[in-house]
Order: C-alpha cells, then sequence, then structure tokens
C-alpha cells in the first residue's frame, strides 16, 4: 500500500519507519519545512500514485491539505489535533469526493481502549453526589495545544456517560513526555484515579498505520473505535 505522509516531524518519520513493519510503501512528504518535501498537497503527482495520506502536521494546514487529496481520490488518516473548527469543511469534502478518513486524536489502541474504562467509571460515580472528578494530561514541552485533543475526547466522553458535574481540567507541558493521561474521582475520604501512560511515540504510529491499511478501499467517516471493532 502507497502512503503519502503529510507532516514528516517525529511522528511522521516515525510513520515512515515503521510502514515496511505494515506493508506500506513511503511514495512521498508533503512538508515544507522538511528538505524531504516533494510537493503540496494541491500537486497533481499524487493523484493515481497514492493509496492513504496519514496527516501529523499542524492544525492550521490541515484543512487545505486534505479537501486537497481527497479531491485526488486519497483516503486519509489524520492525528493532528486542534483544527476541529474546520471539520464541518473537511467532513463536506470527504463526503463529495467519495473518500473514507480516520480521524483521531489519538492513535494508541490503548488510549482507546482506556476511553471505555472512563466512560464506565463516569456512568458509575454519576450518581454519587459527594465525589468530584479531575482530569490531568501531560506531554512534552513542545506540544502546542493544552489541553490535548485526548483530554478534551476523555472529558467529553465522561458527559456523554452522564457525569454532568464540574471535571476539572489540567496540562502539564515539560520535557519530553510522550503523554499521560489521568482521570480522577475524588470523595471525603478516598480517591480513585485510572491513568493511562505511553512510553514512547511508536504506539501512536503503529496505531495510524493500522488505521491507514483499514481505512484503505473505503468510504466515510471514521474514528479508531471504528478501526479497532468497539462501535
Amino acid at each position: 500500500m502507497r502512503l503519502l505522509l503529510v507532516g514528516y516531524g517525529k511522528m511522521g518519520k516515525l510513520v515512515g519507519d515503521l510502514a515496511p513493519e505494515y506493508g506500506c510503501e513511503v511514495v512521498g512528504v508533503i512538508d515544507p519545512q522538511s528538505p524531504k518535501h516533494n510537493g503540496p498537497a494541491s500537486d497533481d503527482r499524487w493523484s493515481g500514485g497514492v493509496d492513504v495520506a496519514v496527516d501529523f502536521s499542524h492544525a492550521d494546514a490541515v484543512a487545505a491539505n486534505a479537501i486537497a487529496l481527497a479531491r485526488r481520490g486519497i483516503n486519509l488518516v489524520i492525528g493532528t489535533t486542534g483544527w476541529q473548527d474546520d471539520e464541518a469543511e473537511v467532513r463536506q469534502a470527504v463526503q463529495d469526493c467519495g473518500r473514507g478518513v480516520v480521524v483521531a486524536p489519538n492513535f494508541s489502541t490503548g488510549v482507546v481502549l482506556f476511553e471505555a474504562l472512563v466512560a464506565e467509571a463516569a456512568e458509575l460515580f454519576a450518581g454519587q453526589r459527594d465525589f468530584g472528578a479531575f482530569l490531568h494530561e501531560a506531554h512534552h514541552a513542545a506540544k502546542k495545544d493544552a489541553p490535548s485533543g485526548t483530554a478534551k475526547l476523555l472529558k467529553s466522553t465522561m458527559e456523554r456517560s452522564g457525569f454532568s458535574r464540574t471535571i476539572d481540567v489540567s496540562s502539564t507541558r515539560a520535557g519530553f513526555i510522550p503523554g499521560t493521561h489521568t482521570i480522577g474521582f475524588d470523595g471525603p475520604a478516598e480517591t480513585i484515579t485510572l491513568t493511562h501512560t505511553a512510553r514512547d511515540r511508536t504506539a501512536f504510529a503503529r496505531g495510524a498505520l493500522t488505521a491507514a491499511k483499514w481505512v484503505h478501499g473505503k468510504r466515510g467517516w471514521y474514528s479508531m473505535k471504528d478501526v479497532l471493532g468497539l462501535t
């Protein structure tokens, strides 16, 4: 399967390094800041020569790139966060072009399963009025968005599961932390916490490659829950 890497920072390079393990060949890179840059998403060279594009770029570039690539018949895996204000426009373009897209704030299999556990915990604690809830996430100092896309997803999951009280959310940006998310419920005399810790970025890259293999040839808008059969 032929992959196009959109963004060639740490995550893009890691996806490229692991691609052969998944039967994938990287045929190009879109990243004007990289010497590997092969041209913009609007370049006709990508038409017919790419199966799936994997985007780990910048929030302000996602919409334009995704729309241009969908119009060239390319399915997409989008791991960049912070671009959701443009989601409706991208969804419409994907639908109009008959393409398939997997969008996730976090491609780690563990995080997807962690979200399912968080949903169950939030439902259990929703009726326990003495318990408050908090969410803390920590990432490396270079990560721009805070709270993380995963933290926003987890908070939304808790609310959809019936936890209607305030959920305090906090963030840490320091050093080289790949990603840690902690959900907590605190009562008068006890605390319960659930934590997911990423030891390195390979979990995200492997998940993105799994998603790329899965979405090849599909049409529609999907999440990692779809990829892992949890919907």
